[in-house]
């Protein structure tokens, strides 16, 4: 069968991006070997060299890596040439420990890392690690593979489309569709004020009986099941998580009616990250009275009086009601990216 150049330079472009996988494997078998114990500092001196504008450090490895109570040496992937220098990295990931309740998800894996190194590249290392990880992922009985949208310890949502064209090539070629896009988006937040009409709006709804104000620890655990209820575990980890790291109630706004939460927004909860906004949401029953408006901009000042320059987040439907919302705000998307998904 003839390879069409398109399809042979998809194949051969074996990584570049987060949300693609690279491959293990020693030149010559053919085969890809597992983490173990002090590979750390190659992984992250080689993700930093193949990927320069997603550069990570060691804590951060750690932390979304190694602490992950779903991670396994066997889904970790790396590629050595004959000197033994590490040439390309991938990690799958599937459910040991349910996010919340009982559910493992089953049918779910994930590759939420991959990358070659710039020199090795054109030499089949690409194919060669998503080869041992989908045959990993398939052993464990998963019947889709998403890049990468992995909750909690995703990097990014899927794959940038304008950084990593080679990757997403490739990603096609292997079998791997476009499930949707997702826009990160930043806003600078010197000189922001709360605009006039918003604060009107505030005022006519705390004369309607909605109440604005931060999280206090009486009203924790209400907070945290709406968060569960309305959004999922996801959000309400995150939740829980950063306020165990230990960010103030000031980081926190909710929105409550007659003693029952409605909405909520906050920042500085992932990876003790002050800048990074969310999560953030309202009641879906309540959407349309501007209560999502007013904590957005209220949370973005309290960002700026805590001497923030920006605010950020990374992923977001750029059409949807809060990526239109986003933008009346003033963000601006700065990353595109495509989640994408293989049925095996």
């Amino acid at each position: 069968m003839r390879v069409s150049p398109q399809s042979e330079r998809a194949e051969k472009a074996g990584n570049g991006s987060i949300g693609s996988i690279g491959t293990i494997g020693f030149p010559g078998n053919g085969r890809p070997r597992q983490y173990k114990g002090g590979d750390e500092k190659a992984i992250v001196d080689l993700w930093n060299k193949a990927l320069p504008k997603d550069a990570i450090s060691p804590l951060f490895f750690r932390n979304r890596v190694l602490l992950d109570p779903n991670f396994d040496p066997a889904g970790c992937f790396l590629v050595e040439d004959d000197a033994g220098t590490l040439v390309g990295f991938l990690l799958a990931i599937y459910r040991k420990t349910p996010l919340s309740g009982t559910d493992l998800e089953p049918d779910n894996g994930w590759i939420t890392a991959f990358y070659v190194d710039p020199a090795h590249r054109g030499k089949g290392i690409g194919r060669l690690m998503f080869d041992a990880a989908e045959s990993y992922l398939r052993a464990s009985g998963r019947k889709s593979i998403y890049i990468s949208s992995y909750a909690p310890n995703y990097f990014y949502p899927g794959v940038d489309e304008d950084l990593y064209s080679d990757a997403l090539e490739f990603l096609t070629h292997r079998g791997y569709s476009t499930l949707y896009p997702a826009v990160a988006m930043d806003k600078n937040l010197v000189g922001f004020e709360v605009p006039g009409d918003v604060a009107a709006l505030k005022a006519k709804r705390e004369e309607e009986g909605f109440f604005f104000g931060n999280l206090s620890t009486p009203l924790l655990s209400r907070a945290l099941s709406f968060a569960q209820d309305e959004f999922g575990s996801d959000w309400a980890r995150a939740i829980r998580e950063g306020l165990a790291r230990g960010i103030p109630y000031d980081n926190f706004l909710i929105a409550k009616k007659e003693g029952r939460i409605v909405g909520f927004a906050l920042f500085g909860a992932y990876d003790y990250v002050a800048e990074r906004f969310g999560p953030f949401g309202v009641d879906g029953d309540l959407r349309g009275l501007g209560l999502g408006k007013i904590l957005l901009y209220y949370t973005l000042d309290a960002m700026r009086q805590n001497g923030l320059h920006n605010a950020w987040f990374l992923w977001t439907g750029e059409k949807s009601p809060a990526g239109m919302l986003y933008k009346r705000a003033g963000f601006e998307v700065t990353r595109r990216f495509l989640v994408m998904k293989k049925s095996l």
